[in-house]
């Protein structure tokens, strides 16, 4: 509303009367003043309709009632989509909304485009424009994926009215609508701050901003200062009136007592008459220059000769391109009684390859089969010499056998003591793989228990080295940055970068009554203990600015913010009720109240009980019933208690409240030693176990290259076993019958050897004579390419010559254009030639009613300093006029400036025609 402060304060009036709000649950007025005419009339939505928006892909129309609606449904249903798109589809940013920081984020993901449209009602006598929009208005937003949108403003009927923004402001300031007011409409975000504050300043200006009084103040703010700056104006204008009065007075008691005005009125109407005759001397000047003009340019014969040289190169061209063109007609005849031959050479190739192909597969046949007949015959000598050899005696006398029956037996003996020495190995295998399993599990949890122990070693160095830095200040507990974010603090708020100090970390300002429950007080705290207290969110952005820059990575301390109050709350009736047992507010003391306000708000200390003993806690809490106002409880050793549930805490000493830092160091050293001792402990039983394993891996390996080893012997030995029987079980064949088997088949290998040397042959020839056809054939091919290849040159060619030729025939067309337009500005300069020496001639029977010579004009104007003034002018715009006339002209803008001189001269003739009348007058 702000923006639009002119309109606030002009339409206040008109605004008491149609208060209509445009929420989705409209009011219905009070009986006292409900008309006809304004009772939901105005401003109401009808309906919405969501396209592609968030992400949803269609929803609506939705049909709103005259009265109270309500929208429900299930999580996701589109509920709060239709209150976002309302925002937006009204006008509004899409920051009020709550739900995305840019229009773009509205538009559903793979899409390009969301549409929103909604429809008020506009009917009654307070209707906006009724006869363009009629009983409707429709607003139509398109929201687009870069995060630009388009608005249109439709009637009744679908006609669209207007696309500005200005528009829909009007619409929404004339029914009143008000975006950014609450009470309007109160999306989740402004209920949770306003349900969850506790500051009565927040619903103060929550308040202020619902009912426009938060608006109204600062309008009578501005209006207070306009006054004030419009007044300061008025005196100012005042003051300066009377100076131009007082001047204007004197100016003119001065002008009354000039003695010398009869002069200065006589030398005036003489230089009136000197005047008329110097403008009768530029309009002669003028047309002597025109004349000198018109000579000048008809005497030019610069177009006619480029014209010729043009028409001269477009024929040279012409010819060039004939030629060519005639070339490539030749070439064109040539090719095509080439392609005739190509295609009876290619038929040629085609029918000798076949011819050739059938042969080969004719001579390869035969071939295979001549090898196939040699293969047999040579088995059939292999058989021949084998039985032969059977049946022949060793030098001991046995055959041959009966030596493969004593080797046989040999190699079965191999083979079963290779097949016992197998199961012993698997054995011996699987029992050192438990072995190696075994080592490993234990190397694994010495690996395991080194790790924790070293995890909780470099814990307690780092521990240490807190405590060890924090000695010398005690800030460093709460984190090594805390002292120079602090200072850095300081620094800002003297600069004025925050309204109130920020206070903390709330650990470092509070103390304990008793120091042995600083346990159970930080146990309490958690991470309260190095958060901080902000007064106001300005404050709280500048404190987060600060803490980026001191904690790039990692978290950074809590902030939280509360209105800062010099009293500590009133919390009777809310604070734990026990006579025996103090409250963690009872045990805690701080400098400024704001951290005890800060704890009972975020942590509620003023119901948590510290009870040292664990058995009275549990009987105190769970037991019974718990005390009044109490909710859980802590003991000394920092154990959270609640009336059905016990938790022991994560660690045992106090890290930030505790006091005596040499005994926490010397207990953290000795710790540290036994850490040590144990690593070193571990770290040599974990070699002793490495070298046992690496040992274990050896022996497994070795054994289980002998198994594969034995496994590849006796696969060895059966195979060489069952080559021995199958050899001993062939029969014997007969020679004799084998002989005569093989003497049979040398005839037929010599005439299969006979009939693929023919083969052969017949194949050589028609491989000879299919490679003098394809010579020819490639012969022909290679003449059709180059063909081509200058046909394609001599083509170029000529289509550069042809756009040679079309540019040289546009450059005529040029010139020629040229030329008739210099011969139209000749024609236009002789005109407007003949035009000024009319001009001319009815300036010298006008003038000469003046009685002035021309020949007295140097006479009459070379005493008066006003006339040489005056001559000086005119001949600065003759030289002006040269100037123009001097420049060249284009076709058609020649007649334009000759037609400008006769207006300037007129204009110029002005001044003698009033001399005219004057004399007359006198005379």
């Amino acid at each position: 509303m702000s923006k639009r402060r002119g309109k606030v304060i002009s339409d206040a009036t008109a605004a008491k009367s149609r208060r209509v709000t445009a929420d989705a649950k409209p009011r219905r007025p009070s009986s006292g003043r409900a008309t006809p005419s304004s009772t939901g009339d105005i401003g109401l939505i009808e309906s919405i309709t969501l396209k592609n928006f968030m992400c949803h892909h269609l929803l609506g129309p939705f049909q709103f009632g005259p009265n109270v609606n309500f929208i429900v449904g299930n999580n996701g249903s589109g509920k709060s989509a239709i209150l976002t798109a309302l925002l937006v589809g009204l006008g509004g940013k899409a920051t009020v909304t709550n739900r995305g920081m840019s229009l773009k984020d509205f538009v559903k993901t793979s899409e390009n485009t969301a549409d929103i449209t909604v429809k008020l009602r506009n009917r009654g006598p307070d209707a906006f424009k009724k006869d363009a929009y009629g009983d409707c208005i429709s607003i139509e937003h398109r929201i687009s994926s870069d995060g630009g949108r388009t608005c249109r403003l439709k009637s009744k009927s679908g006609k669209l009215i207007s696309n500005k923004k200005e528009e829909l402001t009007a619409i929404l300031d004339h029914f009143n609508i008000q975006l950014d007011n609450p009470v309007s409409i109160l999306n989740q975000e402004m209920s949770k701050q306003f349900l969850h504050s506790k500051n009565e300043f927040d619903k103060y200006k929550f308040f202020m901003k619902a009912t426009l009084l938060e608006q109204m103040k600062r309008d009578y703010i501005h209006i207070k200062h306009t006054k004030t700056v419009t007044r300061q104006q008025v005196e100012r204008q005042d003051e300066s009136l009377k100076d131009l009065k007082r001047e204007f007075l004197q100016k003119k008691e001065r002008y009354e007592h000039l003695p010398s005005v009869s002069e200065m009125k006589e030398v005036l109407e003489n230089l009136k008459k000197t005047m008329v005759w110097c403008l009768v001397r530029e309009k002669e000047q003028l047309v002597q220059q025109l004349k000198d003009d018109v000579e000048k340019e008809a005497n030019n014969h610069k177009h006619q000769d480029n014209l010729q040289l043009c028409q001269s190169k477009v024929t040279q061209v012409e010819k060039k391109r004939q030629l060519i063109k005639s070339r490539v007609d030749g070439m064109r005849r040539e090719q095509e009684s080439l392609s005739g031959d190509n295609l009876r050479l290619k038929e040629q190739v085609k029918v000798v390859g076949r011819a050739h192909k059938e042969q080969e597969l004719v001579y390869f046949r035969a071939l295979n089969k001549l090898k196939q007949s040699e293969k047999e015959q040579n088995r059939l000598q292999e058989r021949i010499n084998k039985a032969k050899t059977i049946l022949s005696l060793n030098n001991d006398g046995d055959t041959e056998y009966a030596i493969q029956q004593k080797t046989i037996s040999r190699l079965k003996e191999q083979l079963a003591e290779l097949e016992a020495k197998g199961p012993k190995l698997n054995q011996e295998i699987q029992n050192k793989r438990q072995a190696l399993f075994k080592g490993r599990e234990e190397r694994e949890k010495l690996r395991l228990e080194e790790r924790n122990i070293w995890v909780v070693n470099e814990s307690k160095v780092r521990r240490r080295n807190h405590i060890l830095a924090s000695r010398s200040n005690k800030l460093k507990r709460f984190g090594d940055q805390v002292p120079d974010l602090l200072g850095s603090i300081a620094e800002g708020y003297a600069t004025g970068r925050f309204l109130k100090r920020p206070v903390g970390p709330i650990g470092a300002c509070i103390s304990l009554k008793d120091p042995m429950l600083a346990l159970a007080v930080e146990c309490c705290l958690r991470s309260f203990m190095k958060a901080f207290c902000c007064d106001n969110y300005k404050d709280e952005a500048a404190l987060q600015e600060l803490m980026r820059r001191h904690y790039p990575k990692g978290n950074r301390p809590q902030i939280i913010v509360c209105t800062f109050s010099e009293k500590v709350y009133n919390i009777q009736g809310r604070k734990a009720d026990h006579p025996e047992y103090p409250s963690v507010l009872d045990i805690i003391t701080a400098p400024s109240p704001v951290v005890i306000n800060c704890l009972i708000d975020m942590r509620g200390i003023e119901s948590i009980l510290i009870i040292k003993e664990k058995d009275k806690a549990r009987r105190v809490m769970q037991q019974g019933r718990p005390p009044k106002n109490c909710r859980e409880a802590f003991t000394a050793e920092g154990d959270q208690v609640f009336s059905n549930r016990y938790y022991t805490a994560d660690f045992s000493m106090a890290q930030y409240l505790g006091g005596d830092l040499e005994t926490e160091i010397s207990m953290l050293e000795s710790d540290l030693e036994n850490h040590q001792a144990q690593l070193s402990r571990f770290q040599l039983h974990g070699t002793s176990v490495t070298k046992d394993i690496m040992s274990m891996e050896r022996n497994l390996n070795n054994t289980i290259i002998a198994l594969k080893n034995t496994l590849v012997s006796v696969n060895q030995v059966k195979a060489s076993i069952t080559e021995l029987e199958t050899a001993g079980e062939e029969h014997i064949d007969d020679i004799s019958s084998l002989e005569e088997v093989a003497q049979e088949n040398r005839p037929r290998l010599e005439a299969e050897k006979q009939f693929v040397h023919e083969a052969k042959t017949d194949l050589d020839k028609h491989r000879s004579s299919a490679e003098d056809v394809e010579s020819k054939y490639f012969a022909v091919r290679e003449q059709i390419d180059q063909l081509s290849e200058d046909a394609e040159a001599l083509k170029e060619e000529q289509l550069k010559l042809e756009a040679e030729c079309a540019k040289h025939q546009r450059t005529l067309q040029i010139l020629e254009r040229k030329l008739k337009a210099h011969e139209d500005d000749v024609q236009a300069m002789s005109g407007d030639l003949a035009e000024r020496a009319e001009e001319l001639q009815t300036s010298h029977l006008t003038t000469g009613i003046c009685g002035q010579s021309h020949r007295d004009l140097p006479r009459a104007a070379a005493g008066d300093p006003q006339h040489q003034e005056h001559r000086h002018r005119n001949h600065s715009d003759e030289e002006d006029n040269r100037g123009a006339r001097g420049k060249p002209r284009r076709a058609g803008a020649g007649a334009e400036g000759v037609r400008q001189g006769p207006r300037s001269l007129q204009g110029e003739n002005q001044p003698s025609e009033r001399s005219a009348e004057v004399h007359r007058s006198t005379r």
